[in-house]
């Protein structure tokens, strides 16, 4: 799978996110301080990630940024991109099972490798949900971005 991977800054588990994905043989696609010659600050770099996302460029992505906050709000600025701020692997699980998440947006503060390979194991390993309220709810949220 091709996951697009942005950070602002080399710090925390920002590397080791691109180290996981290669060796759970994913492609990782680099954005940000991550990158050679592209724009590190926050916004632009998750920007790029989640459009990768929306063009097709890759599968999902993840962002990350000191809190984690500044990375899931750029993203869910893109039209299809739907970023889930997550701090534990429950919340990851569900963010992809309920929420058809197709980003995922980590702190570098917080986040420490053995919390990361948590995260992503519940991340990968879940489904997003066939539920028909499930589904109607992320219908809805397309809705609501053409209505904004």
């Amino acid at each position: 799978m091709r996951i697009s991977v942005a950070a602002d800054e080399r710090t925390g588990v920002a590397e080791r996110v691109v180290e996981e994905l290669r060796r759970r043989g994913h492609e990782p696609l680099l954005h940000g301080a991550l990158a050679d010659g592209e724009r590190d600050d926050w916004a632009w770099a998750s920007e790029a990630a989640a459009r990768d996302v929306a063009d097709g460029s890759a599968d999902q992505a993840i962002v990350c940024c000191w809190t984690g906050t500044g990375a899931s709000i750029a993203a869910n600025k893109v039209t299809g991109v739907r970023a889930a701020l997550c701090a534990d692997a429950e919340t990851a699980r569900g963010a992809r099972r309920w929420n058809d998440a197709n980003a995922l947006a980590l702190s570098l503060r917080t986040t420490s490798e053995a919390l990361l390979g948590e995260m992503l194991d519940a991340w990968f390993d879940a489904d997003p949900s066939d539920e028909s309220d499930d589904l109607a709810n992320v219908r809805h949220l397309e809705q609501i971005a053409v209505e904004s």
